[in-house]
């Protein structure tokens, strides 16, 4: 099985595509949902702590969504370069890259975390959440502030190895951290062994030591060396340039980030008011089978990403193309399978989540599910776009698609849907569906035009001549 798995840097530009992007996606497929284990069982232990320890944590989630945009940018920005710079066989400036790609990651998430500690109970308190539920929310964090640079640093580092090729180094980073993260939960919120009671800022300690380790263990790695990826000091030459480049290119995707993530705040506000308790758990519901379906594509879209900069940097313009079409159709038919499952068991997929909700609560959560089933193939297809164009360095493209996607279509159809044609909280559900779709047709056929055009052509171009500079 591991044998299946390897995969020489050459083959990136040279072998059979559909090989490629399954070998480089399976790793980050398995580090994507090594990540939902590890959401699943810090509210488990914190369960068992108290409910409000439970609340406190969920109050925190968009907030930390919000913040996740800083290494999301640095970590896209830094894998773009580099996969570019190794394509173009220039591994020195590759790992060179990767070294100033960390450094911003960890200086921007120190400044982000700074104001976060400090700011931490005022954020909080703008929830209006209960005395002890704010409480705890704050004092969560106010510690997991001190992640932040670690986790932009770490996420970094993965992203390096993925631009490199190397995705399975990724998986083993993120594998380290996690565990790390999931044996000190119980230890430090319930004070096990040697260890302080911490309570619910325990849990968050966790986390912190958690990147730290994984950050560190992925260090190592990088230094030691893995198929031709050996940090040295010559490698650690901080340029302004290279800098430049990855706040440039990763800036727009930290955009992105930050503005679907506000516009999904928007859709629960919405859904809230619309549909009560009721709606908003059907909602809930939704999003998180959602996560799950969706992890194979994002998987597939970091591997996308790899190959298109790689083929881009090795003056390959016609098969970063085809990359991306083909990473479309696998993705689409992929998760049409998934929905085609997603909405012939909707019912039991709810009560799943919710095992003591009421039939009504039921049926209009199965609802949800199937209205989302129906624009699966959309949403798989929007992922594998976007890598086409990020791989190109046309982050801003996929910003402007997002805005488009989540502010133009989603919230407007969404308050049309449950007002003007008095759907209720479904029309909210539809808003959700047909925008995912309009994303998917636009954007697919503006990377058509875009590249039957020159876009890629251009990208070689500018690829050649960051490499001869």
């Amino acid at each position: 099985m591991i044998r299946m798995l390897d995969l020489d840097r050459e083959e990136i530009t040279t072998g059979s595509i559909p090989r490629v992007l399954a070998v480089l996606a399976a790793p980050l497929l398995v580090q994507n949902l090594v990540q939902v284990l590890q959401q699943l069982v810090d509210t488990l232990w914190l369960g068992r702590h108290s409910l409000e320890a439970v609340a406190a944590v969920g109050l925190t989630f968009p907030i930390i969504g919000l913040l996740a945009a800083v290494a999301v940018g640095t970590s896209v920005g830094t894998q773009v370069l580099v996969s570019q710079r190794v394509g173009a066989d220039e591994l020195g400036k590759g790992r060179r890259a990767a070294v100033n790609g960390t450094v911003v990651g960890f200086v921007a998430g120190l400044l982000v975390g700074i104001a976060v500690w400090v700011l931490a109970g005022w954020i909080v308190g703008l929830f209006g959440a209960g005395t002890v539920v704010t409480q705890y929310a704050a004092a969560y964090l106010a510690t997991f502030a001190f992640a932040i640079p670690l986790m932009s640093a770490s996420d970094t580092v993965e992203a390096s190895f993925v631009g490199w090729g190397d995705t399975r180094a990724a998986l083993y980073i993120n594998v380290v951290a996690v565990a790390t993260n999931l044996v000190l939960d119980p230890f430090l919120i319930f004070g096990w062994w040697l260890f302080p009671e911490l309570g619910v800022p325990g849990a968050a300690l966790a986390t912190v030591i958690g990147y730290g380790v994984g950050f560190t263990f992925g260090l190592g790695m990088a230094i030691r060396g893995r198929d031709g990826f050996a940090l040295s000091r010559a490698d650690a030459d901080l340029t302004l340039e290279d800098c430049r480049e990855i706040v440039d290119i990763g800036w727009p995707t930290a955009g992105q980030y930050l503005s679907s993530q506000s516009a999904r705040v928007g859709m629960i506000w919405l859904v809230a008011i619309v549909g009560g308790a009721a709606g908003l758990a059907a909602y809930t519901i939704g999003a998180r089978v959602a996560a799950i379906a969706f992890v194979p594509a994002i998987g597939l879209q970091q591997a996308a990403q790899s190959m298109v900069g790689q083929n881009l940097g090795a003056e390959r313009p016609e098969r970063a193309r085809r990359t991306t079409w083909v990473g479309v159709v696998i993705a689409s038919v992929g998760l049409t399978a998934v929905g085609a499952a997603q909405w012939a068991i909707p019912e039991t997929l709810s009560m799943l989540f919710v095992p003591d909700a009421s039939p009504a609560e039921v049926e209009l959560a199965a609802e949800y599910l199937r209205i989302l089933a129906y624009g699966y193939w959309a949403i798989g297809a929007t992922y594998l776009l976007q890598a086409g164009f990020n791989g190109a360095r046309r982050t801003r493209t996929s910003l402007v698609a997002t805005l488009f996607q989540y502010w133009i279509v989603r919230l407007p159809v969404a308050l049309a849907g449950a007002y003007l044609l008095g759907l209720g909280v479904v029309g909210i559900f539809w808003g959700v569906t047909i925008s995912n779709i309009v994303a998917a047709l636009g954007l697919g056929a503006y990377y058509w035009y875009e590249t039957e055009t020159g876009m890629n052509a251009r990208a070689v171009e500018t690829a050649s001549s960051e490499a001869a500079d």
